[in-house]
């Protein structure tokens, strides 16, 4: 079995090193470096095949939010994992946003982060149950009633929430990609959210998906 070339980055020496001691005996995984800031991983990154970063959020150059984007304008195939003491919703759903695989809280269990590797590879998305129970308590805006959809709103939020591009949905169901766009702009709009990622956890929460 190839192992998954994976880094940590992390503003602490001694959470890298703590990492790096729990995650030795993992068979699938071979860690091939640590870093403390956003640039260095972007040097090495720009050097060396990564299957898989474990980032903080908090970091002294670039936010964990923004670098997020930065690794997969670079390098699309890496999965990226947040480890992180930061609780906020926002927070968690931007990263997800940006390209993100997981979120999981620094006092995971080695058995959730063992999970969420496993989805990350994938390709599916996954949190520790501390997160599930975060985005799950329902915002202002969700506590509103439930958005009524027509038909084609919820085929297509059924696609979004499936990872599919506006492309992908467009030949799917013989729309224009333009049309695909329209949809989900109104859809953002009536669940009164930001994004895509909230937009999914909305419907969740609302049990449309």
């Amino acid at each position: 079995m190839n192992k998954l070339l994976t880094v940590i980055v992390d503003d602490h020496p001694i959470v890298i090193e703590g990492l790096k001691t729990l995650l030795k005996n993992e068979d699938n995984l071979e860690i091939v470096g640590g870093f403390s800031n956003g640039l260095e991983l972007l040097s090495y990154l720009s050097r060396n095949p990564v299957d898989l970063v474990l980032l903080d959020v908090t970091l002294p150059d670039i936010g964990g939010m923004e670098l997020c984007q930065m690794i997969k304008e670079q390098s699309a195939a890496t999965s990226i994992l947040i480890l992180s003491n930061h609780t906020e919703r926002s927070i968690i759903m931007q990263t997800i946003q940006n390209g993100a695989s997981g979120y999981l809280l620094k006092n995971s269990s080695l058995e959730e982060l063992r999970q969420c590797i496993a989805a990350a590879v994938k390709g599916d998305i996954c949190y520790s149950k501390e997160v599930v129970e975060i985005i799950s308590r329902p915002t202002k805006n969700q506590l509103r009633n439930t958005p009524q959809l027509t038909r084609r709103e919820k085929q297509i939020l059924s696609f979004v929430a499936q990872g599919k591009t506006s492309q992908n949905i467009a030949q799917e169901l013989y729309l224009s990609p333009l049309t695909v766009d329209t949809h989900r702009r109104n859809l953002i709009q009536k669940f009164g959210v930001k994004n895509v990622a909230e937009l999914i956890a909305a419907a969740h929460q609302q049990q449309l998906l």
